[in-house]
């Protein structure tokens, strides 16, 4: 019998206008308010969902590029998912909330402090999905963008020095012996003194160490730089790959080599593919939605181009569709990973029509060839990631409880036939459930 896999959800719109531009949104619900992401986050908890990825781009971009951000409402508007994660843990028991953080925005000693409070107000279940964005870095009275790698840098050390002020309480520093009157010994407290590249400060942090093992660390990326951070830092890996035995198998490969060369065990890192299923009720159904996307039009592809541009940065609408795209035009703090899921292994040659119709076009998920089919074909899918290792699903989308129920209503019950899902919570936090099984 296949293994239970670990299953998330990754609010892949942020803490934004959820519903728009889908039926949900004709449901009158206020995405500013939390009764609506409480309901959602109630509902993967009764699934036996391990965490929830909140996405977050602190900036609207460039002047020039705002338009795009905001025309689809998926680059913005967005507010602080950190200030969300309050509601949620106190609507759920058992889910761990991962809200997107960003080095460039919260000084170590204050992210310290922050983060430890969260994380002990909810029983052990803050993840924190660190990102290096860098195009924000004008709103924080920051430098100048750093180029990709740098910003990685910059990320390590912020996530170190975070690190050493939350262990900069040793054990039996917390006294709390009431017969002498004794709360805490300070001389058990490391002075922390920071002096970095990017950040300097004094601790120890204000803030009481942790009972069962800090915050879970979640980080993107597929870059060189991006799979070593997650190798020496994370405990789960957002993974984006195509999802073919050899590609699978390849990209865990590379974060096992990561883990080791970070000096940790490769099964200290849960890697959990992002997918995005549409699931239908029949494999006609399927079929029928695979062929009417074999041979979009252009106003499709116009579509497509505007949606893409938003996460870009870049107006890839004013482009000739018969040209081929320039890698030149895209700004250097864009994510790599967003320019590689457009041009994919395709010639440099190849016109930006042909990159954007293969965004369009679907296929079934029971020949691999794409996302469409029924909540058992899923499963299938889910079941050989298992055979070849894998260690869980996050599924892609907004967190409307229109769509939550809409992939959950079918798959949940397959999934637990199967055993895929699990029944019950281990308790002791989000890293507890991870290392569950």
């Amino acid at each position: 019998m296949t293994r239970p896999q670990h299953f998330g959800w990754f609010l892949a719109r942020g803490f934004g206008p959820h519903g728009w531009g889908q039926d949900a949104w004709a449901w009158n619900r206020d995405w500013t308010r939390a009764d609506l992401y409480q309901e959602s986050a109630r509902t993967l908890e009764q699934a036996g969902f391990d965490l929830l990825i909140i996405e977050d781009a602190p900036s609207l971009g460039s002047p020039d590029t705002i338009d795009l951000r905001v025309r689809h409402a998926f680059g913005g508007p967005k507010h602080d998912p950190l200030l969300l994660a309050p509601y949620l843990f106190a609507a759920t028991r058992h889910l761990g909330i991962v809200p997107t953080v960003n080095p460039a925005a919260i000084l170590p000693y204050t992210a310290a402090r922050q983060f430890a409070t969260l994380h002990h107000l909810s029983g052990d279940r803050l993840g924190l999905n660190v990102v290096t964005d860098t195009g924000s870095a004008r709103h924080f009275g920051a430098a100048p963008p750093l180029g990709h790698d740098a910003a990685y840098d910059r990320a390590e050390e912020w996530l170190t020095a975070i690190r050493a002020l939350w262990r900069s309480w040793d054990e039996g520093a917390l006294v709390q012996d009431v017969e002498r009157g004794r709360y805490a010994d300070g001389a058990r407290m490391r002075p922390t003194r920071h002096r970095g590249e990017y950040f300097a400060f004094d601790g120890p942090l204000n803030a009481i160490p942790f009972e069962h093992g800090e915050p879970a660390i979640v980080s993107p990326g597929g870059s060189g730089r991006g799979l070593a951070f997650a190798g020496t830092n994370s405990d789960v890996q957002l993974a984006l790959s195509p999802l073919d035995e050899h590609s699978v198998r390849r990209y865990r490969g590379r974060i096992h080599d990561a883990a080791r060369a970070g000096g940790r065990a490769p099964e200290e890192i849960a890697i959990l593919f992002a997918v995005q299923p549409v699931l239908v009720d029949s494999p006609e159904e399927a079929d029928r939605i695979v062929a009417a996307s074999l041979d979009p039009d252009d106003a499709v592809l116009r579509e497509i181009a505007r949606r893409q541009s938003s996460d870009l940065e870049t107006d890839l609408t004013v482009l000739d569709l018969d040209a081929p795209l320039d890698p030149a035009i895209f700004a250097d703090h864009v994510s790599h990973g967003s320019i590689r899921r457009l041009v994919g292994d395709r010639d440099a040659d190849a016109p930006l029509r042909t990159l954007l119709a293969a965004q369009a076009r679907a296929g079934r998920l029971s020949d691999g060839s794409g996302m469409v089919g029924t909540a058992d074909e899923f499963a299938d899918l889910v079941e050989r990631l298992a055979d070849w290792g894998n260690d869980g699903i996050l599924l892609w989308g907004d967190l409307h409880p229109v769509t939550v129920h809409r992939t959950l209503d079918r798959l949940v019950p397959v999934l637990r036939r199967r055993g895929l899902l699990r029944t019950e919570y281990a308790g002791g936090g989000l890293k507890a459930e991870l290392a569950a099984f």
